[in-house]
């Protein structure tokens, strides 16, 4: 079935939270069934996109956010480091790319970057993008012409997450408000990068705050091309690492309705993927995610092997997807 012919063809950003907690309290197969077909009218069957994530400069983060083990409020014995050699970055590229990632994303520890980090990580864009591969960054908030001085250099894509709803965001995070997320992703529309943007799951918010962040996501002007789906990774020393972890079905409801909700947006199965059984992994597939991390690490903190992710892959029939023409 494509596109055209698919009875909700034309793509919504008026979705009501009503509609949006109708779509959760829907029966779970009912639910998986509507966004696996919603799915398969905007991508193919199959296909996953891979990428990789390296923390390019790791901790000492001046931002409280309450599931971040490098967030300088936190005591979790991580050392900060300063921002990486551009040789070693690109070198580490080099062999995602070899090992089949298609997508390469760096993370920084920054509150917001400062001109001259900028430019550095410009050359990191510049040396990835000239190995073949789609080019992310995570800075932190972004001034317009630190938008535009990325997308000068090539990137491809921005990552800057709301977390979760307006109104459970300041159990989160208080060092930063969500009208200072919207205005980076503002920043990044005006400097035509493409968006990566989404939350976590399991930080003590209740159902009607997934349905707000997922409302908040999907009534954006532009719904962001990606979207990545995180399980909180409960880390000792941080305010929410006590949180109580939430059940798989719930965690694939939420996959399935951002689908729904989003269906041209690449849907990324994201951290946390590591406590997650294999079946439950299969589940979230099915619900409509297409994209996952390769490595043992994202940022901090543990990923599943890469080796078990092809196994799972070729056990499901599931392909990498090729990167888009850049």
């Amino acid at each position: 079935m494509n596109v055209s012919s698919y009875p909700d063809g034309n793509v919504r950003r008026d979705w009501t939270r009503e509609e949006i907690a109708g779509l959760f309290a829907l029966p779970f197969l009912d639910l998986v069934m509507r966004a696996q077909t919603v799915h398969r009218a905007y991508f193919a069957a199959n296909e996953v996109q891979i990428s990789q994530l390296l923390s390019i400069k790791t901790g000492g983060c001046p931002e409280d956010c309450g599931y971040c083990s490098q967030s300088a409020s936190h005591a979790t014995g991580l050392k900060a480091s300063k921002l990486m050699d551009v040789a070693d970055v690109v070198a580490d590229a080099r062999a995602a790319r070899d090992a089949g990632a298609t997508r390469y994303c760096m993370g920084a520890a920054w509150r917001s970057p400062k001109d001259r980090d900028v430019e550095a990580v410009c050359e990191m864009i510049e040396g990835v993008k000239a190995l073949g591969m789609e080019t992310c960054v995570t800075l932190g908030m972004l001034s317009g012409p630190q938008a535009q001085r990325l997308k000068e250099a090539g990137l491809d894509y921005y990552n800057h997450n709301l977390d979760t709803s307006p109104e459970y965001y300041t159990e989160v995070i208080t060092t930063r408000t969500y009208q200072d997320r919207l205005d980076t992703l503002e920043n990044l529309r005006a400097a035509d990068i493409a968006v990566c943007c989404g939350g976590i799951i399991g930080m003590g918010e209740q159902r009607e705050d997934r349905v707000g962040l997922l409302h908040s996501l999907a009534t954006l002007p532009v719904h962001p091309e990606s979207v990545p789906i995180n399980s909180l990774v409960r880390v000792a020393g941080t305010r929410l690492g006590d949180s109580a972890p939430v059940d798989a079905i719930e965690f694939a409801r939420v996959i399935a309705v951002a689908r729904i909700l989003m269906p041209k947006s690449m849907v990324r199965l994201s951290a946390g993927r590591g406590e997650l059984t294999d079946e439950a992994q299969a589940l979230c597939f099915l619900a409509g995610a297409n994209s996952i991390f390769y490595g043992d690490k994202l940022l901090t903190t543990p990923n599943p092997e890469e080796s078990r992710d092809r196994k799972l892959m070729r056990t499901l029939g599931l392909v990498p997807m090729q990167p888009a023409a850049t």
